[in-house]
């Protein structure tokens, strides 16, 4: 079936069709939410978090915009949010982050496979590394990354060029 027909059908309360949909994307999401958290257990959490968001929120999606970048943007905001609550994430995630060789892939517990531009991508200091994803992967620009992060625009810029220059740094 294809994705419009399986909206219609799970804003309705098919599961199925909202199952074909969690596989379509569950793998996207999930990466997109491991690059701004750095964490697999936080990012397994949250995952779960944006779906069940998903099937509460599917009858009101419009479909004026893309489903996917309706999702992606819901996954953002789930994620930087729950970012925001976690005071001790920084520390938990500067340890791994220095234990880890940025230079070899990461073969994660549910099998995901981080390649070396992301292993580079979860080294980077939170701020910086939500920045780069946002704006180098997500393309959002540097008013909309300032307004949902709650920094200046000028920040904004700062912490993407930041993350450019140690990316090079390290490669």
């Amino acid at each position: 079936m294809s994705e419009t027909t399986d909206i219609a059908l799970a804003a309705k309360g098919d599961k199925a069709a909202f199952k074909r949909l969690y596989d379509r994307h569950i793998r996207n999401v999930y990466g997109q939410v491991l690059r701004l958290t750095a964490d697999a257990s936080l990012t397994d959490d949250l995952v779960q978090e944006i779906f069940v968001q998903v099937w509460r929120s599917l009858p009101k999606f419009d479909q004026r915009s893309k489903f996917s970048t309706w999702l992606y943007s819901l996954a953002n905001n789930v994620a930087i949010t729950e970012l925001r609550k976690q005071t001790r994430w920084f520390k938990r995630n500067q340890r791994a982050a220095e234990q880890e060789d940025p230079h070899r892939c990461a073969d994660l517990e549910d099998g995901i496979d981080l390649g070396a531009l992301d292993q580079l991508v979860i080294k980077l200091p939170e701020q910086t590394r939500q920045v780069f994803v946002l704006h180098a992967l997500n393309n959002y620009s540097h008013q909309q990354i300032a307004d949902l992060l709650g920094i200046a625009e000028g920040t904004s810029k700062s912490q993407f060029h930041r993350a450019r220059n140690l990316m090079q740094e390290w490669l």
